[in-house]
């Protein structure tokens, strides 16, 4: 017997062909009866068509009834069909399908891909791991893997430009996947500033590499860390955007030859560090013991992050069900393999207290009397930097249309172009708001918000994953919800405690291992209760243990992240509410109320 949510996939495979062109079809009727707006219109029906917000009298109701309201939405849950079909029509015209698994190989390897391996690496080898850096990576990849694993059976399923902002929103509810989303959007947009920032520097670095700041201008009268411009970021960071903006593809086919420069040079490295490699240099393998190892990788994790941009790419790829899972899961299981490879030839070619934390490969080379090579590497970081940028900017301008679509923001950022046939007006935003950051702010300021978001979205996609499994509303027996949610809550809170643990200093293994067979113990016991639903094209194999694995190692390295990693993500998440209870919460309970009946039509047809 079907549950209802597998009839709803069997909509969405229909999508492919018929229900897409169907769509296509409906849009342009739709644009037709609206006599062809312009694109670029801007009247307040644009941003707030929403009943709520017809006039004061209006708003002024609503707002009477921000309680009710807030209980209907803070555990109200879209549907695959909503997400796929429902809210698309706010966007006026579809996004282009595109893109194959070799463009999302190369887009997530360019989006991955980036200065971090060429900086990370040497600053870790040095301080913690030494030559086990390369497991280090190893054991970083493979926690990076589990939560390809989890993105990618959603984005098969379903294939939107939201990402994990629509799998949160199915499952776990609109007020989580609303809270989530922001975050990683704000991170998303500082994160782009960072990068145009560390741009800008690395080139004056090659400039004058006494003077970092020297293509910025100070001015005296701004508060430090804000006084130094940089117009160079901005440049980039507009550039970057601005080719995003022209076009999916040819955002992609620019990359992927950029990518391919990138992935040559990588290769001249690794076999140049074993052609002049020692194995004296890789004794002792363990200098700081195995705590250093893991240490290093909790580090070296961010060397990995990018791919979920890419995720946000599945609405415009061909054939989702073969392109996603060969396209992230191949292309992370052969960056893995990549990082490993590079970390075991620095650390082979060099001592791992001779290494420059600093330049590691540059200096390196130049050891070995290879001065020439340290240019072509800072060429290669910049490259990594900028494909970075790019498929960053592919990925939150898609972020910011789904969530537009939903209304939680005003959905005249949800339009697509019809020449580019992209979301232009989200990528306007998303640029604007970088370079703002970018100009402005220095990296010491950026580096203090980022991390936390990214994690955070990674363990609550797993947590989505397991309540898709094993939870469907009006299917699943309440004895058996019961269980799970109690399985679940000895998971998360066993996960906790290894973290605490570790943060404590705690050096006895008593409590790792009372921690540790609570956590198998969760896991054994939501093994043994029925799944409520098999993906019926491809699925994370091994369920639970994967996404309970994965959900474990993401709270260990958010608790890792510090004090002001939380009061960060509390202070965003309390601005972020304000705005949900003045504006999005009225918005979305309007839009829902109004899909709801239009969402349930389509599945019973």
């Amino acid at each position: 017997m079907e549950s209802p949510r597998s009839g709803s996939n069997s909509i969405e495979t229909t999508m492919g062909v018929q229900t897409e062109e169907e769509f296509e079809d409906k849009s342009q009727q739709s644009s037709s009866r609206r006599g062809r707006r312009s694109y670029w219109r801007c009247s307040k029906h644009d941003f707030f068509p929403e009943t709520s917000f017809e006039n004061i009298t209006a708003y002024k109701s609503a707002l009477s009834q921000t309680f009710p309201r807030l209980k209907n939405r803070l555990l109200a849950r879209s549907s695959d069909t909503n997400e796929l079909v429902v809210l698309q029509k706010e966007s006026e015209r579809p996004m282009r399908k595109c893109l194959t698994w070799w463009d999302l190989v190369w887009l997530s390897f360019g989006s991955v891909v980036g200065s971090g391996i060429f900086v990370i690496t040497g600053q870790e080898a040095h301080d913690n791991a030494g030559p086990s850096i390369v497991l280090s990576y190893a054991i970083s990849g493979v926690s990076a893997l589990l939560s390809v694993f989890c993105y990618t059976e959603f984005a098969v399923e379903i294939p939107v430009a939201g990402g994990s902002f629509s799998y949160l929103r199915v499952e776990l509810g609109d007020f989580i996947a609303y809270i989530a989303a922001g975050n990683i959007l704000l991170e998303a947009v500082v994160g782009a500033a960072g990068l145009g920032r560390s741009w800008s520097s690395y080139l004056a670095s090659m400039i004058n590499s006494n003077n970092p700041d020297i293509l910025r201008f100070k001015v005296d009268s701004f508060a430090d860390g804000f006084n130094l411009l940089d117009p160079v970021a901005v440049l980039v960071l507009l550039v970057a955007n601005g080719i995003a903006m022209s076009g999916t593809r040819r955002t992609s086919w620019l990359n992927w030859i950029a990518s391919i420069v990138t992935a040559l040079v990588i290769v001249f490295v690794i076999v140049v560090g074993f052609l002049h490699a020692k194995t004296s240099n890789l004794v002792p393998f363990f200098p700081m013991g195995v705590e250093g190892t893991f240490k290093a990788a909790a580090v070296v994790y961010w060397s990995y992050t990018g791919f979920d941009m890419v995720a946000t790419m599945a609405e415009e790829t061909r054939q989702p069900s073969r392109d996603i899972p060969i396209g992230l899961v191949g292309s992370m299981s052969m960056i893995t393999v990549i990082y490993c490879l590079m970390a075991l030839a620095l650390t082979a070619m060099v001592k791992y207290t001779q290494i420059d934390v600093n330049a590691a490969y540059s200096v390196a080379f130049a050891q070995i009397g290879m001065t020439w090579a340290k240019y072509l590497v800072s060429v290669c970081a910049l490259k990594g930097m900028t494909t970075s940028l790019m498929v960053g900017s592919l990925g939150q301008a898609r972020y910011t249309t789904q969530i537009a679509r939903a209304h939680m923001i005003p959905p005249w950022f949800a339009l697509v172009h019809p020449k580019t046939e992209t979301p232009v007006n989200a990528t306007l935003l998303v640029t604007i708001l970088s370079a703002i950051i970018a100009f402005f702010s220095s990296l010491d300021v950026l580096s203090s918000v980022f991390s936390f978001s990214t994690l955070l979205i990674f363990m609550l996609v797993a947590v989505a994953l397991l309540v898709r499994r094993y939870y469907v509303k009006d299917v699943t027996p309440k004895n058996h919800l019961v269980k799970f949610l109690a399985c679940l809550f000895v998971i998360i809170g066993s996960s906790i405690a290894i973290s605490a643990i570790w943060n404590s200093n705690g050096r006895g293994w008593i409590g790792y291992v009372i921690a540790a067979i609570t956590l198998f113990l969760g896991t054994f016991g939501m093994a043994l209760l029925p799944k409520q639903y098999v993906p019926k094209v491809w699925g994370v194999p091994l369920v639970p243990w994967l996404p309970s694995l994965s959900i474990g190692i993401n709270l260990f390295l958010i608790g890792s992240l510090g004090n002001v990693a939380f009061l960060r993500f509390i202070i965003c998440s309390a601005a972020m509410l304000v705005y949900y209870i003045l504006i999005g919460l009225h918005a979305t309970y309007d839009v829902a109320h109004q899909n709801q009946e239009e969402s349930n039509n389509m599945e019973g047809s």
